[in-house]
């Protein structure tokens, strides 16, 4: 395959890719108001998705990385919004503590309700995951309205979550909904504007589970 002239092999090892990423986005982030422990996080995030302005815009609650980490080795559930993200998890290191990932929005039940009731189903299949599970870590990446049920779930007192993944993505509410999630005094994780989505929110994940693994190990 001829692509030119000025087409230059990659000579990095393909071990070593992910630590040049790393090192590149250092680099072009330059100087922010990170903390130590949110970096990892932001890392990933930007990493997943080439997207500085979405990595600067990240908001943590103070408790955001300590609960999830904690919600992690504690084996609490991880409820994702759809399954593009229960598939993005890397589930093992989820698993290894006695947690799972859990999604609702195609269960049988929550589909017949939603067209009974003229509602979302993203928003019957978070009624049916705090039932189950009023803790846990909640992952929602595409569904604004799952965010904002469960929102007023924990303003209810009904949903409980350890933590609070929300980074949905799109133009009806999904920047709303994050702007309401910051509102409250839970441990969360989201975005400012409208950006946000499936890869984004499974990259979070992810980072909380390898630091999880990592605090394991030091002990």
């Amino acid at each position: 395959m001829d692509f030119g002239t000025e087409f230059k092999p990659l000579t990095v090892q393909p071990q070593e890719i992910e630590g040049l990423s790393f090192q590149m986005i250092t680099e072009e982030l330059g100087s922010h108001n990170f903390s130590d422990e949110q970096y990892p996080v932001v890392q990933r995030i930007i990493h997943a998705s080439a997207d500085f302005e979405l990595g600067r815009s990240l908001v943590f609650h103070p408790q955001a990385i300590e609960a999830g980490i904690n919600a992690i080795l504690q084996g609490m559930p991880v409820i994702a919004d759809v399954r593009m993200v229960e598939a993005g998890i890397a589930k093992e290191r989820i698993q290894r503590y006695g947690g799972e990932v859990r999604v609702h929005i195609s269960d049988p039940d929550v589909i017949e309700e939603a067209k009974a009731l003229g509602l979302t189903r993203a928003i019957v299949a978070t009624r049916k995951a705090f039932v189950a599970a009023p803790g846990g870590i909640y992952v929602i990446g595409n569904a604004p309205t799952a965010l904002l049920e469960l929102i007023r779930l924990i303003k209810e007192g009904t949903a409980r979550p350890a933590l609070v993944i929300g980074m949905p993505v799109g133009f009806v509410s999904a920047a709303e909904s994050k702007d309401e999630l910051r509102k409250l005094d839970i441990p969360y994780i989201t975005n400012t504007g409208r950006k946000g989505g499936s890869t984004v929110v499974v990259a979070a994940v992810n980072a909380l589970s390898l630091l999880a693994v990592r605090q394991a190990r030091g002990k």
